[in-house]
Parts: structure tokens; sequence; C-alpha cells
């Protein structure tokens, strides 16, 4: 496992992923009732990125670094990214925040005291770090452990609400695969949970099989949502994220923040968004 996130911390997958998440999260916060998180890919929790391994790509330039001048977005667009900023914290002049949260901390900021979170992570040193970032708070427990052996351990949760992040580094050839089945075992268990499922859009073939086994599988309620920020060029270029039970509102809300990103954090030719049911009315 070769894989560290510092490298692309901060760039458009990662905006358009966390954004998406904070609207997930606002949406559970709204009920009284605790929910719980599990995380099954974490990594180190949260990033530096005026580090080497960030200075050497630049690529946050191209992500949270557009965000800094919010002017040319209406307010409900910026009513809709406020949780996710303000997660982010103050961005400098060159629109680099002092540190940039991955999932686990954008999780640990929006979740209530009542509340309460797994946070799984198989690399050694990224292991190491999350359990110091998050080794005192109550609410989150961070196990060493693969992701999808504890998405297969701790779902169903006790709370009986609550969201599954599936954000693997894709080292793996079979890593659609295993992600499809790890959720679908886990969904059978646990059909009402929210199910948020990442992946870079690089094969098409292989995506489009990924999007079948959910209508194969008859899932209930299937949403699909991408982002492109150009049609051509090295590198990822666009990502995706399957949804699995997302909430009533959260198409309408991609379809704006999406509509705002495809703009905003262009890099060519091509860029754009989708928003497709896959499952579902």
């Amino acid at each position: 496992m070769n894989y560290r996130h510092g490298f692309h911390a901060g760039n458009f997958a990662d905006v358009f992923k966390h954004a998406l998440l904070a609207r997930l999260l606002v949406y559970l916060a709204r009920k009284d009732a605790p929910f719980r998180v599990i995380d099954t890919h974490a990594g180190e929790g949260a990033y530096d990125l005026a580090a080497d391994e960030a200075e050497r790509t630049g690529e946050w330039a191209g992500g949270v670094g557009r965000l800094a001048d919010l002017s040319c977005a209406d307010d409900e667009t910026r009513a809709l990214l406020a949780p996710y900023l303000g997660c982010v914290g103050a961005l400098g002049a060159n629109g680099r925040p002092a540190l940039y949260p991955g999932s686990p901390l954008i999780a640990a900021r929006l979740m209530r005291e009542q509340d309460r979170a797994i946070f799984c992570e198989l690399r050694p040193d990224a292991f190491d770090a999350l359990r110091y970032r998050f080794g005192r708070d109550a609410r989150i427990k961070t196990i060493h452990i693969d992701g999808y052996t504890g998405l297969g351990a701790f779902a169903p949760p006790k709370e009986r609400r609550g969201l599954v992040l599936i954000d693997p580094p894709f080292e793996r050839t079979d890593e659609f695969e295993a992600m499809f089945s790890a959720f679908h075992a886990a969904y059978g268990k646990w059909p009402t949970g929210v199910y948020a499922l990442w992946h870079p859009s690089k094969d098409a073939a292989a995506e489009r099989t990924f999007h079948d086994r959910f209508r194969a599988k008859s899932v209930k309620r299937a949403l699909r949502v991408s982002l492109a920020v150009a049609s051509g060029g090295e590198g990822l270029r666009r990502t995706g994220l399957v949804v699995v039970n997302p909430p009533f509102v959260f198409e309408e809300e991609a379809r704006k923040i999406l509509a705002f990103f495809s703009a905003r954090l262009a890099q060519g030719e091509g860029a754009g968004f989708a928003v497709e049911q896959l499952t579902g009315e």
C-alpha cells in the first residue's frame, strides 16, 4: 500500500466529495436521535498543505484554493457550502487553509455530542496520525483494520441511523468489485443507512459495470453524481460518487453545488457535472 493522500489533499476531487459529505451530515443532524459515521478508508484525518507532499503537486490550488473568493456564487450556493467551508476554516490570500480536513475531521466537526464515529485505516503511518488526532475524542474510535473488513464488522450500528463513507485509494485492480461487495454485504444487514461510495473516473467501462450492479442487486434508492474539470489532460479529471438512500433534498442540493463547481473548478474544455438516479424514483 503506497498511496499517500497528502499529495492530493484539497484537490478538486476532495472538494467535490467533502462538500457533498457535509450536506449528508447536516441532514442527519436535523433529527435529535444520534447517528453513527463509519469511514472505511479514513487516512490521516487532516493534511498540512504546506508540507512537501502537497507542495510538490500543488493539486490543492485547483481545488480548495479556488474557493477563497465566493463572490461569484449566489446566496443559496454559499449557504449550501457553508458547513464544508466552516470545517475547512479560513483560507489564506492564496486560498490555502492552515490545515485541510479529510473526511474524518469533517465528520468530527459536524457530529454532535450524542453522535459516534468509527474511522478505519490500514496503512500504519496514516493510522498513527489518525489515532493521535482523535485519541482524546470520546465520540470516536479509530481502528487499525482493512476498511472492508471493518464495515462488515461494524454495520449495522446500534444507533440504526448513520452514514458509511467508502473512499478507497484505488490501488487494487479489483477495487470497484471489492467496494461494491463490501457495500452490498453491509446494505443487506443495514438497508436504511446512508452510503456514499467515491471513485475516480478513469475507466468508463468499469464505471458502467459498477453502476449496473446497483440496478442488478435491486438497491432501492441510489443516486449517481459526478464532476469533470476537463475532458483531457494528464491525471484525474473526473470523479464520481454513488449515494444510497440519499436524503430527499440531496439531489437538488447536489445539482446546485456541482453547477457552481463545474464552472469554478474547471481546468479545461469539457468541464461539467451529472446527477442521475441509478435506482428508485
